[in-house]
Protein backbone atom coordinates (compact mmCIF):
# COMPACT_ATOMS: atom_id res chain seq x y z
CA UNK A 1 0.00 0.00 0.00
CA UNK A 2 1.38 3.16 -1.32
CA UNK A 3 -1.15 6.08 0.96
CA UNK A 4 1.31 8.76 -0.48
CA UNK A 5 1.35 7.61 -4.26
CA UNK A 6 4.39 6.02 -5.58
CA UNK A 7 6.71 7.31 -7.85
CA UNK A 8 7.81 4.39 -9.75
CA UNK A 9 5.20 3.07 -12.62
CA UNK A 10 3.39 0.29 -12.15
CA UNK A 11 1.27 -2.47 -14.08
CA UNK A 12 -1.96 -1.99 -12.33
CA UNK A 13 -2.83 0.72 -9.95
CA UNK A 14 -6.01 -0.52 -7.62
CA UNK A 15 -7.40 2.72 -5.73
CA UNK A 16 -10.13 2.23 -3.38
CA UNK A 17 -12.65 4.79 -3.85
CA UNK A 18 -12.44 6.63 -7.03
CA UNK A 19 -10.02 7.68 -9.93
CA UNK A 20 -7.44 9.43 -9.17
CA UNK A 21 -4.81 10.19 -12.09
CA UNK A 22 -1.79 12.15 -9.98
CA UNK A 23 0.90 11.49 -12.61
CA UNK A 24 -0.17 7.81 -14.11
CA UNK A 25 0.94 7.99 -17.49
CA UNK A 26 0.77 4.03 -17.84
CA UNK A 27 -0.73 0.92 -16.77
CA UNK A 28 -3.99 0.14 -15.63
CA UNK A 29 -6.12 1.90 -12.88
CA UNK A 30 -9.40 -0.19 -11.52
CA UNK A 31 -11.46 2.56 -11.60
CA UNK A 32 -13.23 5.00 -14.29
CA UNK A 33 -13.11 8.82 -13.94
CA UNK A 34 -16.36 9.73 -13.36
CA UNK A 35 -17.98 6.20 -12.58
CA UNK A 36 -18.62 7.03 -8.65
CA UNK A 37 -20.95 10.22 -9.96
CA UNK A 38 -22.64 8.16 -12.75
CA UNK A 39 -23.91 5.69 -10.71
CA UNK A 40 -25.61 7.86 -8.09
CA UNK A 41 -29.34 7.35 -7.57
CA UNK A 42 -30.21 10.26 -9.69
CA UNK A 43 -27.65 10.46 -12.25
CA UNK A 44 -28.72 6.27 -12.70
CA UNK A 45 -31.80 7.09 -13.07
CA UNK A 46 -31.74 9.92 -15.29
CA UNK A 47 -29.63 7.80 -17.86
CA UNK A 48 -32.24 4.84 -17.90
CA UNK A 49 -35.15 7.45 -18.13
CA UNK A 50 -33.68 8.77 -20.89
CA UNK A 51 -33.36 5.17 -22.63
CA UNK A 52 -36.73 4.25 -21.19
CA UNK A 53 -37.96 7.56 -23.72
CA UNK A 54 -36.51 6.26 -26.50
CA UNK A 55 -36.60 2.34 -25.89
CA UNK A 56 -39.51 2.09 -23.05
CA UNK A 57 -40.03 -1.76 -24.49
CA UNK A 58 -36.11 -2.48 -24.22
CA UNK A 59 -35.74 -0.70 -20.62
CA UNK A 60 -38.75 -2.09 -18.99
CA UNK A 61 -36.52 -3.75 -16.06
CA UNK A 62 -36.22 -0.67 -13.57
CA UNK A 63 -38.93 0.78 -11.39
CA UNK A 64 -40.82 4.01 -12.28
CA UNK A 65 -38.88 6.36 -10.71
CA UNK A 66 -39.26 10.56 -9.83
CA UNK A 67 -36.01 12.92 -8.51
CA UNK A 68 -37.02 14.90 -5.34
CA UNK A 69 -37.42 17.38 -4.23
CA UNK A 70 -37.28 18.86 -8.64
CA UNK A 71 -40.07 16.28 -9.75
CA UNK A 72 -42.55 16.08 -6.49
CA UNK A 73 -45.36 18.02 -8.39
CA UNK A 74 -45.08 16.09 -10.78
CA UNK A 75 -44.84 12.57 -9.25
CA UNK A 76 -48.17 14.00 -6.83
CA UNK A 77 -49.67 14.57 -10.66
CA UNK A 78 -48.63 11.32 -11.77
CA UNK A 79 -49.92 8.80 -8.75
CA UNK A 80 -53.13 11.20 -8.63
CA UNK A 81 -53.94 10.05 -12.74
CA UNK A 82 -52.79 6.71 -12.22
CA UNK A 83 -55.38 6.16 -9.21
CA UNK A 84 -58.35 7.99 -10.81
CA UNK A 85 -57.61 5.58 -13.92
CA UNK A 86 -57.87 2.79 -11.53
CA UNK A 87 -59.18 3.01 -8.23
CA UNK A 88 -57.56 -0.45 -7.06
CA UNK A 89 -54.58 0.40 -7.31
CA UNK A 90 -53.03 0.78 -4.21
CA UNK A 91 -49.23 1.72 -5.07
CA UNK A 92 -45.83 1.66 -2.05
CA UNK A 93 -43.10 3.77 -2.92
CA UNK A 94 -39.67 3.47 -2.10
CA UNK A 95 -37.80 6.63 -1.14
CA UNK A 96 -33.48 6.80 -1.56
CA UNK A 97 -31.37 9.37 -0.81
CA UNK A 98 -29.41 10.19 -3.53
CA UNK A 99 -25.89 9.67 -1.91
CA UNK A 100 -27.19 7.25 0.80
CA UNK A 101 -25.44 3.58 1.16
CA UNK A 102 -26.19 0.30 2.67
CA UNK A 103 -30.10 1.14 3.36
CA UNK A 104 -29.07 4.83 5.04
CA UNK A 105 -32.52 6.94 4.93
CA UNK A 106 -34.34 4.44 2.59
CA UNK A 107 -37.81 4.59 3.70
CA UNK A 108 -41.30 3.38 2.42
CA UNK A 109 -44.69 5.34 1.93
CA UNK A 110 -47.92 4.41 0.60
CA UNK A 111 -48.89 8.04 -0.30
CA UNK A 112 -46.84 11.21 -1.84
CA UNK A 113 -47.70 13.03 1.22
CA UNK A 114 -46.11 11.06 3.28
CA UNK A 115 -42.54 12.31 1.78
CA UNK A 116 -40.65 14.09 4.63
CA UNK A 117 -39.89 17.16 2.40
CA UNK A 118 -39.00 19.58 5.54
CA UNK A 119 -35.33 19.79 6.80
CA UNK A 120 -32.85 17.99 5.53
CA UNK A 121 -34.21 16.52 2.37
CA UNK A 122 -34.44 20.29 0.84
CA UNK A 123 -30.97 19.48 0.41
CA UNK A 124 -30.59 15.93 0.41
CA UNK A 125 -32.07 15.15 -2.75
CA UNK A 126 -33.93 11.63 -3.67
CA UNK A 127 -35.17 9.47 -6.16
CA UNK A 128 -38.73 7.65 -5.23
CA UNK A 129 -39.78 4.72 -7.08
CA UNK A 130 -42.76 2.48 -7.62
CA UNK A 131 -41.79 -0.17 -4.97
CA UNK A 132 -41.77 -4.21 -6.17
CA UNK A 133 -44.55 -5.23 -4.09
CA UNK A 134 -44.18 -9.47 -5.93
CA UNK A 135 -40.78 -10.41 -5.56
CA UNK A 136 -39.83 -13.80 -5.53
CA UNK A 137 -39.51 -15.17 -2.09
CA UNK A 138 -36.95 -18.31 -1.26
CA UNK A 139 -38.24 -19.34 2.39
CA UNK A 140 -40.69 -17.29 2.57
CA UNK A 141 -38.01 -14.90 2.59
CA UNK A 142 -37.58 -11.99 0.20
CA UNK A 143 -33.73 -11.39 -1.51
CA UNK A 144 -31.50 -9.37 -3.72
CA UNK A 145 -28.49 -10.38 -5.90
CA UNK A 146 -25.49 -8.74 -6.18
CA UNK A 147 -23.89 -9.55 -9.53
CA UNK A 148 -20.41 -8.71 -10.00
CA UNK A 149 -19.55 -6.90 -13.42
CA UNK A 150 -16.22 -6.31 -14.93
CA UNK A 151 -16.35 -3.03 -17.76
CA UNK A 152 -13.00 -3.50 -19.18
CA UNK A 153 -12.46 -1.02 -21.55
CA UNK A 154 -15.04 1.69 -22.44
CA UNK A 155 -13.45 1.72 -26.82
CA UNK A 156 -14.36 -1.01 -27.73
CA UNK A 157 -17.02 -1.51 -25.05
CA UNK A 158 -16.28 -5.17 -23.03
CA UNK A 159 -17.87 -5.95 -20.25
CA UNK A 160 -17.73 -9.24 -18.08
CA UNK A 161 -20.26 -10.84 -16.07
CA UNK A 162 -18.80 -12.79 -13.13
CA UNK A 163 -20.86 -16.52 -13.15
CA UNK A 164 -21.43 -16.30 -9.34
CA UNK A 165 -22.93 -13.76 -6.92
CA UNK A 166 -24.49 -13.39 -3.92
CA UNK A 167 -27.57 -13.63 -2.33
CA UNK A 168 -28.52 -11.02 0.04
CA UNK A 169 -31.91 -11.79 2.36
CA UNK A 170 -34.44 -10.31 4.46
CA UNK A 171 -34.51 -11.47 7.96
CA UNK A 172 -38.32 -11.26 8.50
CA UNK A 173 -40.90 -13.30 6.46
CA UNK A 174 -42.14 -11.05 4.00
CA UNK A 175 -45.35 -9.68 3.60
CA UNK A 176 -47.01 -7.07 0.95
CA UNK A 177 -46.38 -3.71 2.62
CA UNK A 178 -49.44 -2.09 4.48
CA UNK A 179 -49.70 0.61 6.86
CA UNK A 180 -48.72 -1.40 9.74
CA UNK A 181 -45.25 -2.92 8.67
CA UNK A 182 -44.28 0.02 5.89
CA UNK A 183 -41.23 0.81 8.98
CA UNK A 184 -40.32 -2.85 9.42
CA UNK A 185 -36.87 -2.66 7.27
CA UNK A 186 -35.73 -6.74 8.14
CA UNK A 187 -38.76 -7.22 5.84
CA UNK A 188 -38.54 -4.82 3.16
CA UNK A 189 -34.99 -4.11 2.47
CA UNK A 190 -32.69 -6.60 1.55
CA UNK A 191 -29.18 -4.36 2.26
CA UNK A 192 -26.67 -6.69 4.38
CA UNK A 193 -25.58 -3.66 6.39
CA UNK A 194 -29.15 -3.55 8.05
CA UNK A 195 -30.17 -7.08 8.27
CA UNK A 196 -26.13 -8.20 9.78
CA UNK A 197 -28.28 -5.81 12.75
CA UNK A 198 -31.54 -8.27 12.80
CA UNK A 199 -31.25 -10.72 15.74
CA UNK A 200 -32.28 -12.99 13.20
CA UNK A 201 -29.48 -12.55 10.82
CA UNK A 202 -28.07 -16.02 10.69
CA UNK A 203 -24.24 -16.57 9.47
CA UNK A 204 -23.99 -19.90 7.41
CA UNK A 205 -20.80 -22.21 5.93
CA UNK A 206 -22.67 -23.52 3.42
CA UNK A 207 -23.86 -21.78 0.30
CA UNK A 208 -27.10 -22.87 0.48
CA UNK A 209 -28.36 -21.58 3.71
CA UNK A 210 -28.39 -18.61 6.12
CA UNK A 211 -28.98 -14.53 5.44
CA UNK A 212 -25.96 -14.67 2.45
CA UNK A 213 -25.77 -17.60 0.13
CA UNK A 214 -24.47 -17.79 -3.13
CA UNK A 215 -26.71 -17.00 -6.27
CA UNK A 216 -25.47 -20.17 -7.91
CA UNK A 217 -27.58 -21.91 -4.93
CA UNK A 218 -31.01 -19.99 -5.75
CA UNK A 219 -30.40 -21.13 -9.47
CA UNK A 220 -30.11 -24.87 -8.47
CA UNK A 221 -32.93 -24.28 -6.42
CA UNK A 222 -35.39 -22.59 -8.76
CA UNK A 223 -33.70 -24.94 -11.37
CA UNK A 224 -35.24 -28.20 -9.11
CA UNK A 225 -38.57 -26.15 -9.24
CA UNK A 226 -38.84 -26.40 -13.45
CA UNK A 227 -38.01 -22.49 -13.61
CA UNK A 228 -35.88 -21.85 -16.66
CA UNK A 229 -33.00 -21.08 -15.50
CA UNK A 230 -31.67 -20.42 -19.34
CA UNK A 231 -33.79 -17.17 -19.76
CA UNK A 232 -33.24 -15.86 -16.44
CA UNK A 233 -29.74 -15.74 -17.09
CA UNK A 234 -30.18 -13.92 -20.48
CA UNK A 235 -32.47 -11.95 -18.95
CA UNK A 236 -30.37 -10.71 -16.38
CA UNK A 237 -27.25 -10.23 -19.08
CA UNK A 238 -29.29 -7.83 -20.91
CA UNK A 239 -30.42 -5.99 -17.81
CA UNK A 240 -26.31 -5.44 -17.34
CA UNK A 241 -25.72 -4.42 -20.88
CA UNK A 242 -28.48 -1.98 -21.43
CA UNK A 243 -27.20 -0.17 -18.10
CA UNK A 244 -24.15 -0.02 -19.12
CA UNK A 245 -25.22 1.47 -22.79
CA UNK A 246 -27.16 4.03 -20.57
CA UNK A 247 -24.58 5.07 -18.97
CA UNK A 248 -21.81 4.92 -21.70
CA UNK A 249 -22.09 8.01 -23.17
CA UNK A 250 -21.44 10.00 -20.15
CA UNK A 251 -18.51 7.97 -19.04
CA UNK A 252 -16.89 8.58 -22.10
CA UNK A 253 -17.10 12.46 -21.88
CA UNK A 254 -15.42 12.18 -18.51
CA UNK A 255 -12.54 9.89 -19.61
CA UNK A 256 -11.95 12.20 -22.66
CA UNK A 257 -11.54 14.95 -20.31
CA UNK A 258 -9.11 13.42 -17.58
CA UNK A 259 -7.13 11.01 -20.16
CA UNK A 260 -7.10 12.73 -23.73
CA UNK A 261 -6.46 10.63 -26.78
CA UNK A 262 -2.97 10.93 -27.90
CA UNK A 263 -1.44 11.84 -24.28
CA UNK A 264 0.13 9.23 -23.10
CA UNK A 265 -1.90 8.00 -19.89
CA UNK A 266 -3.40 5.08 -17.87
CA UNK A 267 -6.47 2.47 -19.32
CA UNK A 268 -9.06 1.85 -16.65
CA UNK A 269 -11.05 -0.95 -15.84
CA UNK A 270 -13.64 -1.70 -13.06
CA UNK A 271 -15.72 -3.80 -10.96
CA UNK A 272 -19.01 -2.73 -10.61
CA UNK A 273 -21.90 -3.97 -8.21
CA UNK A 274 -24.76 -4.56 -9.69
CA UNK A 275 -28.24 -4.69 -7.41
CA UNK A 276 -31.07 -7.19 -8.84
CA UNK A 277 -34.23 -7.94 -7.21
CA UNK A 278 -36.56 -11.12 -9.16
CA UNK A 279 -39.96 -11.19 -9.51
CA UNK A 280 -42.08 -13.62 -8.94
CA UNK A 281 -42.41 -14.25 -12.24
CA UNK A 282 -38.63 -14.29 -12.47
CA UNK A 283 -38.25 -10.95 -14.20
CA UNK A 284 -34.50 -9.21 -12.99
CA UNK A 285 -35.04 -5.80 -12.38
CA UNK A 286 -32.50 -3.16 -11.53
CA UNK A 287 -32.54 -1.83 -7.73
CA UNK A 288 -29.08 -0.13 -8.12
CA UNK A 289 -25.36 -0.29 -9.38
CA UNK A 290 -22.22 0.33 -6.93
CA UNK A 291 -18.98 1.73 -7.47
CA UNK A 292 -17.29 0.52 -5.19
CA UNK A 293 -18.58 -2.96 -3.89
CA UNK A 294 -17.20 -4.10 -0.63
CA UNK A 295 -14.79 -6.93 -1.26
CA UNK A 296 -14.52 -7.87 2.24
CA UNK A 297 -13.95 -11.99 2.84
CA UNK A 298 -15.01 -11.52 6.82
CA UNK A 299 -17.60 -9.90 8.69
CA UNK A 300 -17.35 -8.78 12.09
CA UNK A 301 -18.63 -10.53 15.23
CA UNK A 302 -19.01 -9.25 18.73
CA UNK A 303 -17.36 -11.23 21.28
CA UNK A 304 -18.91 -9.40 24.16
CA UNK A 305 -20.34 -5.49 24.04
CA UNK A 306 -18.09 -3.35 22.59
CA UNK A 307 -15.18 -6.40 21.21
CA UNK A 308 -15.52 -7.54 17.57
CA UNK A 309 -12.95 -10.41 15.69
CA UNK A 310 -13.41 -10.43 11.99
CA UNK A 311 -14.10 -14.12 10.86
CA UNK A 312 -13.90 -15.31 7.50
CA UNK A 313 -17.17 -15.70 5.32
CA UNK A 314 -16.91 -18.77 3.20
CA UNK A 315 -19.53 -17.80 1.03
CA UNK A 316 -18.02 -14.22 0.66
CA UNK A 317 -14.73 -15.69 -0.13
CA UNK A 318 -15.93 -18.40 -2.89
CA UNK A 319 -17.56 -15.32 -4.92
CA UNK A 320 -15.04 -12.51 -4.66
CA UNK A 321 -11.42 -14.02 -4.80
CA UNK A 322 -12.85 -15.80 -7.95
CA UNK A 323 -13.99 -12.25 -9.22
CA UNK A 324 -10.81 -10.12 -7.88
CA UNK A 325 -8.46 -13.36 -9.46
CA UNK A 326 -10.50 -13.35 -12.98
CA UNK A 327 -10.13 -9.88 -13.19
CA UNK A 328 -6.66 -9.82 -12.66
CA UNK A 329 -6.26 -12.19 -14.94
CA UNK A 330 -8.38 -10.78 -17.84
CA UNK A 331 -6.06 -7.27 -17.42
CA UNK A 332 -3.39 -8.88 -16.96
CA UNK A 333 -0.77 -6.86 -18.86
CA UNK A 334 1.82 -9.82 -19.34
CA UNK A 335 -0.46 -11.55 -21.33
CA UNK A 336 0.96 -10.19 -24.70
CA UNK A 337 4.46 -11.01 -24.06
CA UNK A 338 3.94 -14.38 -23.10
Amino acid sequence: QFPLGRRLPCDIYWHGVSFRDNDIFSGQVNKFPGMTEMVRKITLSRAVRTMQDLFPLEYNFYPRSWILPEEFPLFVDEVRMMKDSDPSWKPTFIVKPDGGCQGDGIYLIKDPSDIRLTGSSQSRPAVVQEYICKPLLVDKLKFDIRLYVLLKSLEPLEIYIAKDGLSRFCTEPYQEPTLKNLHQVFMHLTNYSLNIHSGNFIHSDNANTGSKRTFSSILCRLSSRGADVKKLWSDIISLVIKTIIALTPELKVYYQSDIPAGKPGPTCFQILGFDILLMKNLKPMLLEVNANPSMRIEHEQELSPGVFENVPSPVDEEVKVAVIRDTLRLVDPQKKKR
